[in-house]
């Protein structure tokens, strides 16, 4: 599944050098706005332990984890909505991805420029939201235009349409962001041709020093009382730190890096995962001698979805899904074993997959 997270912020809060050391690639991290030009695309590899351990149990030739993509979007300015600093383009490249990661900068340092002269967290995600609710604003105006004429000759569905637009309208008329408005599903379905920019899930990123990498500082815990309403969440991390932590090539020497900072993970790691689970994804497992591989679909996805990752033909072609789970898959150590303990489920079209099933699809076109 082709999904992205985009990475967006003011100028100099630390984004590119979170994405160099998340993919990396080669963002160029410079001390002035807009070195960042073009968006740049990371893929990058989705932690998850449970690959090693069916490693260890199958033994195949190769793993091949899941993965996300990443977008490095140029440093938003105010005026951003009404095409200051390139707004126009960047806000089209942060239209196009499903999901923001807003980095926010939490950090003092006299060497980096802040765009504004001051580093006030609350501040810096307010100029954001500003930008991104007056592009969402002039979205509806033009969809409210066109609706209004469709709605006057009395068709019903437009009717509906125009009454949950001008609350949204109201609602980002305030302030607020699309994704704070509580609304059913299916009345929140007229918006989502617009694919406001508020309304996309969202994770804030708390850019500490190094020392500040587990509980926080000042500026982060400013941040994170801001958001309160927002139902998201905020994770620390030093892009400095993150940026040493990508540099290690064996394991066993990152271990110790981040044990000397008491952390189990980089915070890089918890990232992807969060991103992973704002999406809404889980992932489940093939596993044979050739591969064990790890796959991503959407939660409640039955089974000819989630073969459809594989193939389009095992969706069209479904006959039946062979599944075990992980835990049966530890405890008796093969998939025979796991066949002869009964932990090996035979499941038709209306099986919904669960995190970290290990499957195997019949089909035939």
């Amino acid at each position: 599944m082709g999904l992205q997270c985009g990475i967006v912020g003011l100028p100099n809060v630390g984004k590119s050098t979170l994405f160099n050391a998340l993919s990396n690639a080669r963002a160029e991290a410079a001390n002035f706005p807009f070195c960042t030009i073009e968006p740049n695309v990371g893929v990058i590899t989705v932690p998850d332990e449970r690959l090693q351990s069916l490693e260890k149990l199958v033994n195949p030739q190769r793993i091949v984890p899941t993965v996300m993509e990443f977008v490095d979007i140029a440093g938003l300015v105010k005026g951003a909505s009404k095409g200051e600093g390139l707004g126009n383009q960047f806000l089209a490249n942060i239209r196009e991805v499903d999901a923001i990661i807003h980095v926010v900068r939490c950090f003092q340092n006299d060497n980096i420029v802040h765009v504004e002269g001051r580093v006030d967290p609350v501040s810096d995600k307010e100029v954001i939201d500003m930008e991104l609710q007056l592009k969402d604003l002039d979205s509806i105006d033009k969809r409210l235009q066109r609706i209004e004429k469709i709605a006057k000759s009395g068709d019903a569905d437009a009717k509906k349409e125009l009454e949950v637009i001008r609350v949204f309208k109201k609602h980002l008329e305030s302030g607020a962001n699309a994704r704070t408005l509580e609304m059913e599903p299916e009345q929140r379905a007229y918006v989502k041709v617009l694919q406001l920019l508020t309304d996309k899930p969202i994770i804030y990123v708390a850019n500490v020093e190094e020392e500040n990498v587990n509980s926080g500082n000042v500026y982060s815990k400013k941040l994170e009382a801001s958001i309160a309403n927002e139902n998201a969440e905020v994770i620390l991390v030093s892009a400095a730190l993150e940026a040493q932590i990508a540099e290690f090539e064996d394991e066993g020497e990152k271990q110790m890096f981040l044990e000397e900072y008491g952390l189990k993970e980089s915070g890089l790691n918890r990232l992807i995962k969060a991103s992973y689970k704002l999406l809404d994804l889980i992932t489940y497992f093939t596993a044979g001698e050739k591969e064990v591989r790890a796959w991503t679909i959407k939660r409640g996805w039955k089974a000819p979805q989630a073969a459809s990752v594989i193939h389009t033909d095992f969706e069209r072609g479904f006959i039946k899904a062979e599944v075990i789970k992980l835990a049966d898959y530890e405890k008796y150590g093969t998939e025979q074993g796991c066949k002869e303990a009964g932990k090996l489920s035979i499941e038709g079209k209306e099986y919904v997959v669960q995190d970290g099933d290990v499957m195997h699809f019949r089909f035939n076109v």
